[in-house]
């Protein structure tokens, strides 16, 4: 049986997301800016001078500065501003960046992005984790994310411009590490993080991991924990903010995706996932991944991984 934490590393580590760069640059003067609205997940790293950053319903204005890197999960209501206060913040015009300039004393440069994390599993996974979270240069416990962060300044550098490729990989892993940290830490989380942290539930969570093909029953499930079927499901939900069955899905359609990207054919997949028939297991597939289980595989053909 695998630790807990490392059962931990397996959830944060097989997060599907993409990461996107939308901004490169530096804000001077009096200046507001937000994607609130825009319904997807950002990020912001400092990679030059200081900003403020506002979050609805937060009391205070929160420092930002070189080395800083904020990662909202949610579509918050927030917005960076170069002013501590949130009514002049908000008063305060937008406006188009500048190009980053190393030798420059004032304003602020920023590497701004959007994640967009997998439906299924990732969204589960995402879920149970905190609406944003805030890396600081200075914090002893990340040393790690320090590095990575410094091969983004690095990047940020490179003449006669850094490479939207490369700062998208970087960041994906900095996301990473922070997510790790923050887990490491003991913050309050929720979701499948939480089912990993409880031993009863971590042994059942590894075995859904290992075996999804198996006729799992709540029954079945409650017997891992050695709870009964009435409190079994009530703690889940508690603790994972899902059923049973929903997880079980999402972790029957991650492997299912693994299957299908490997080559195996829709009917083999099908049947190591658990489904009595191919038209089961298709209409599950298309409706949690939202293509046919044949088209994924063809999308998919020749890629690596």
């Amino acid at each position: 049986m695998i630790s807990s934490s490392h059962l931990i590393d397996w959830l944060l580590e097989g997060l599907e997301l993409d990461a996107s760069l939308f901004h490169i640059g530096r804000y001077c003067g009096g200046w507001h800016a937000s994607t609130q609205g825009m319904g997807r997940a950002s990020f912001h790293l400092v990679v030059q001078g200081q900003c403020w950053l506002h979050i609805d319903g937060q009391p205070q204005a929160v420092r930002l500065e070189s080395g800083d890197a904020v990662f909202l999960l949610r579509d918050l209501g927030y917005r960076l501003s170069s002013d501590q206060d949130p009514d002049t913040a908000c008063a305060l015009p937008r406006q188009l960046m500048q190009p980053l300039d190393e030798g420059a004393d004032d304003g602020v440069g920023l590497v701004c992005g959007f994640f967009h994390f997998q439906s299924g599993l990732s969204s589960l996974i995402v879920e149970g984790l905190a609406q944003w979270i805030l890396l600081r240069a200075q914090e002893p416990a990340g040393h790690a994310a320090r590095a990575l962060f410094e091969l983004i300044l690095e990047e940020c550098r490179r003449l006669p411009a850094p490479s939207q490729t490369v700062l998208e990989r970087l960041t994906h892993l900095l996301f990473l590490y922070v997510l790790r940290q923050q887990v490491q830490v003991g913050d309050s989380l929720g979701g499948l993080v939480a089912l990993a942290r409880q031993p009863a539930f971590a042994g059942l969570l590894e075995q859904l991991i290992e075996q999804p093909g198996q006729a799992w029953t709540l029954e079945s499930m409650a017997a891992c924990t050695g709870l009964s079927r009435s409190a079994f499901f009530k703690r889940f939900n508690e603790l994972a903010g899902q059923s049973p069955g929903q997880v079980l899905l999402a972790l029957r359609m991650r492997h299912a995706g693994q299957l299908l990207r490997a080559g195996n054919t829709v009917e083999q997949v099908g049947a190591q996932v658990g489904y009595q028939s191919v038209a089961a297991f298709t209409r599950a597939f298309a409706k949690a991944v939202g293509v046919q289980p044949g088209a994924y595989r063809k999308q998919h053909e020749g890629r690596p991984g």
